[in-house]
């Protein structure tokens, strides 16, 4: 089978078309514990880690070029990384494709100010967990999971300035 038409591919295809649609059956969940550490490489060629990260509120956010809900939230998530960067917090743009041209070509279209890294093999977002495009994860200044999002669609983006909020004052 074709690797871009894979068994996961189609999955997340699919789910990222239950999420634009709004028939999205995965909400939106707290959950506890510390997140999983990962080093991707940026597309500007640098490592990070998230330990290195500590201190700062992160949104990770995992996405895709042919995800429809990604091409509507990346903008948002950008005003959000833009407005609470001086008090600690950013966003990881987190692709999940094999090849970063796809990434590249995108974000042309959908331009941010926040590192996005790439994830081709799929190692971070199998630690993630993610079975859904895009997911989102928000981690407070200790590492800790405090918010968990799968899918997109309009008004999303509240729940996550919400949650930013909250952790920045922390």
């Amino acid at each position: 089978m074709n690797s871009m038409l894979s068994r996961t591919g189609l999955s997340l295809l699919l789910l990222c078309f239950l999420s634009f649609t709004g028939a999205n059956p995965v909400n939106a969940a707290s959950l506890k514990g510390q997140a999983p550490n990962f080093t991707l490489k940026s597309l500007t060629g640098k490592n990070l880690k998230l330990s290195e990260m500590a201190g700062n509120v992160v949104l990770i956010n995992f996405w895709a070029s042919w995800c429809g809900p990604c091409r509507e939230e990346m903008p948002l998530l950008n005003d959000l990384h833009k407005k609470y960067e001086p008090l600690g917090f950013t966003v990881l743009g987190v692709n999940v494709e094999e090849d970063a041209k796809n990434a590249r070509g995108f974000l042309k279209n959908f331009p941010v100010d926040f590192p996005v890294l790439l994830d081709n093999k799929n190692q971070v977002s199998k630690q993630y967990n993610v079975i859904a495009m895009p997911t989102t994860v928000v981690v407070d200044r200790d590492g800790n999971v405090r918010f968990l999002h799968k899918g997109y669609k309009p008004g999303d983006e509240a729940k996550y300035r919400k949650m930013v909020k909250k952790l920045v004052r922390e």
